[in-house]
């Protein structure tokens, strides 16, 4: 689909954002003569440092392109071949990457009808009646995204009661990270605080999202997975011979709480453009705005009229539901003047 240049805004994904300066900056640095490739480079290491010193000294990080891929590296460590991952029906493995994991792992997707995209322990528990029966796929994982794809976000005692329901039942939890940081925002926490100290396992740290290229991270925290990681990103075509300049963006993020500016803008942004919508008529919010994304529901009239100007992606036809992304780049003045052509869509109906 090509794009019209003349679109004042977009708001349809923060992957249509263009990179932080600081990040390009760091790939500059490391575009200087030649390095060792597939991670042998000192980026690499440094990255790998910043891994333990943000997530603890017992997580390995290892840097891939894309959050599909991540996600299928990570699952890949915990599942064998009859398991199943129990996760939301909302979860980006189960929606938009095309089969990737009952394609690519050879597994079943257990999905769940979850209210505000979150899991809760006692989904968990309903859908291990199963295990045993050779008749029946084996839940081996739950994997949740954080924040949700409904833009809602769980909270350390959220993921921690998961990890727990999980354990207890002899399955591991993995974390869908690709906005994490958006999370870790929303509360005003650390990145460790829902990740390494609530009990997960295996998770992804996204920065494409978050102002990178094109740069996320796996990050292993039971040592007992961490070996067969290479390997998996290898055959998950994960691995880039130019690894310096992945490993460099996720060290920018990394550095001097970037990762938290970046996504604490955004979800300030998508605060203002939901306070905005307030008393519009028409116009009403479907989901709690926690993260940087806003879904609404409205008149189809006023869509059309607004898609005609910017984008952004219908949610659900039926019900009039669309999907509002802010990113690190969107500016206030982006966000009022948004604001302004909603409000002339509904006063025009």
């Amino acid at each position: 689909m090509l794009i019209d240049s003349t679109y004042p805004k977009s708001f349809a994904s923060d992957n249509h954002a263009g990179v932080h300066p600081d990040v390009l900056e760091a790939i500059t640095a490391a575009n200087h003569g030649d390095a060792p490739a597939y991670g042998g480079d000192r980026w690499t290491s440094v990255f790998e440092d910043k891994i333990k010193e943000v997530f603890g000294p017992g997580a390995e990080g290892f840097a891939v392109l894309n959050g599909a891929g991540a996600n299928m590296v990570g699952l890949a460590l915990m599942l064998g071949r009859y398991d199943a991952i129990i996760c939301p029906d909302s979860a980006h493995i189960a929606t938009h990457e095309a089969g990737a994991a009952e394609r690519l792992l050879g597994v079943k997707l257990m999905t769940v009808p979850t209210e505000q995209g979150k899991l809760r322990p006692a989904d968990i528990e309903a859908r291990l009646g199963g295990i045993g029966n050779p008749h029946e796929s084996q839940p081996t994982v739950v994997s949740i995204s954080q924040a949700t794809e409904l833009g809602t976000c769980y909270s350390p005692e959220e993921i921690a009661d998961l990890a727990s329901a999980a354990h207890a039942a002899g399955l591991r939890l993995h974390v869908d990270g690709a906005r994490l940081a958006n999370a870790a925002a929303h509360f005003g926490c650390d990145l460790k605080a829902i990740t390494t100290d609530a009990g997960v396992d295996v998770f992804s740290f996204g920065g494409t999202k978050n102002g990178a290229l094109a740069a996320e991270a796996v990050v292993v925290l039971d040592p007992s997975l961490t070996d067969a990681v290479p390997f998996l990103r290898r055959q998950s075509l994960q691995l880039a011979s130019k690894m310096r300049f992945i490993s460099a963006q996720l060290s920018a993020l990394l550095t001097d709480d970037l990762w938290r500016r970046n996504a604490a803008h955004a979800n300030q942004m998508a605060v203002r453009l939901a306070e905005g919508i307030a008393d519009v008529p028409g116009v009403s919010l479907a989901q709690p705005v926690q993260s940087n994304a806003v879904f609404a529901t409205l008149p189809s009239a006023i869509t059309e009229t607004l898609r005609r100007r910017y984008l952004f992606h219908p949610w659900d036809e039926a019900t009039g539901v669309v999907r509002w992304m802010t990113a690190f780049d969107t500016t206030p003045e982006h966000v009022d003047d948004f604001l302004d052509d909603i409000r002339k869509a509904a006063a025009s109906l």
